[in-house]
């Protein structure tokens, strides 16, 4: 009976072991055989990990990503369609690497060249958006380079839409978790990133989506590989476990192989060590209004965002109203009137806005003579 008792004892200890959070140890440059690399946070753009992130390189069809997050936001803003008929032009056509073998002239829904760009990677479909968006590829890669300015890419330099080699197309690790990060707010396009096979052509054309962490890593969401002489093997994959949403960009990897174990292992220390909190929102007290129509007034605050910590730390997070106890009239409605301070381990981790309620006016004998017949009229 005192073995039994032993056994269960041990067994018990065993089991809670088991369910306490894993730490794994950092991830260092010598685990990661790519030459640059990044980790980071999709939602909050937090750095997990990174390695030369900033080093200018070759990116071959990760170029891809800036063209459909370009393609996705005309989508939105009702510019183009995914209906809309492309019709293949003589220089689409003659794009070489990966493509699905346009003829000049031959005709293809949007979706589905969106389609062929995001899961075959092809080159000639990526060459048929940029011009039926823009008229040329030349005028669409001159928006592509100013919205990464916009995104703050200063290592980027664009010279075509689809990532084949080019003197001078450059750009970075980091600055390639900028852009996804950006397409990834579009959720629109994991309906395609997240295909395996699927055909175009009625049938008879296949595609495969060269990201084969689809199937291999639970949670991959997508999003781009690329391959070229120059830029070597690369990726930015993206993944999501238990509402933490990661990007792990590989460039310059030596083989496919080592670029999808690069990233697996980079998104593996991503999700073992991290994870998302949501800070409680604050019951905010009403604040007295001096010289106004009304005795008090009303706050109301934007929701906290979720954000990233590591396992295993502590994880209570404090709140700091910082709002006066009174305020003068006229007083505007959404007008700011604070802020909430969250921290965590007294660092400061978000701020977010405490607004006006609704509008109070000025105290005066018009507004009083005028507050009184409303009064009397509502009897």
């Amino acid at each position: 009976m005192r073995i039994k008792r032993n056994v269960t004892i041990l067994l018990s200890v065993i089991m809670l072991l088991l369910s306490l959070p894993v730490k794994v140890g950092a991830v260092t440059d010598n685990d990661i055989t790519a030459p640059s690399a990044i980790l980071v946070d999709s939602d909050s753009f937090k750095i997990l990990y990174e390695k030369n992130s900033h080093e200018k390189r070759s990116v071959a069809s990760i170029t891809k990503v800036m063209t459909v997050l370009l393609i996705m936001e005309d989508i939105e803003s009702g510019k183009i369609s995914l209906t809309d008929t492309i019709t293949s032009s003589a220089h689409a056509a003659s794009m070489g690497g990966s493509d699905i073998w346009l003829e000049e002239g031959e005709q293809m829904s949007l979706d589905d060249m969106l389609k062929a760009t995001l899961v075959a990677s092809a080159n000639d479909a990526a060459v048929a958006l940029a011009e039926h968006t823009e008229g040329s590829e030349e005028a669409f890669v001159k928006r592509m380079n100013n919205r990464a300015k916009e995104l703050g890419m200063k290592d980027t330099v664009f010279k075509n839409c689809n990532g084949l080699d080019e003197e001078g197309h450059l750009s970075s690790a980091y600055d390639v978790a900028l852009m996804s990060a950006e397409l990834v707010k579009h959720v629109k396009v994991f309906d395609y990133t997240k295909i395996w096979l699927d055909f175009l052509r009625d049938g008879k054309t296949q595609i495969v989506n060269t990201n084969k962490l689809l199937k291999s890593y639970n949670g991959i969401t997508g999003l781009k590989t690329g391959t070229t002489s120059e830029a070597g093997s690369c990726i930015s994959a993206t993944a999501n476990r238990d509402g933490l949403s990661l990007i792990a960009v590989c460039l310059g990897s030596s083989s496919g192989t080592d670029r999808f174990k690069d990233a697996s292992m980079l998104l593996d220390f991503g999700f073992n060590n991290y994870s998302v909190s949501v800070p409680q929102k604050v019951k905010l007290k009403d604040i007295k209004v001096n010289r106004g129509m009304e005795e008090k007034l009303s706050l109301s605050a934007d929701n906290p965002k979720s954000f990233v910590t590591e396992k295993g730390g502590n994880q209570e997070i404090k709140a700091e109203v910082k709002a006066p106890k009174e305020i003068s009239a006229p007083i505007k409605k959404n007008q700011t009137i604070g802020k909430i301070v969250y921290k965590l381990n007294d660092k400061t981790i978000q701020t977010v806005t405490v607004r006006a309620k609704k509008a109070v006016e000025k105290c005066t004998f018009g507004n009083s003579f005028k507050y009184l017949l409303e009064r009397l009229a509502a009897l």
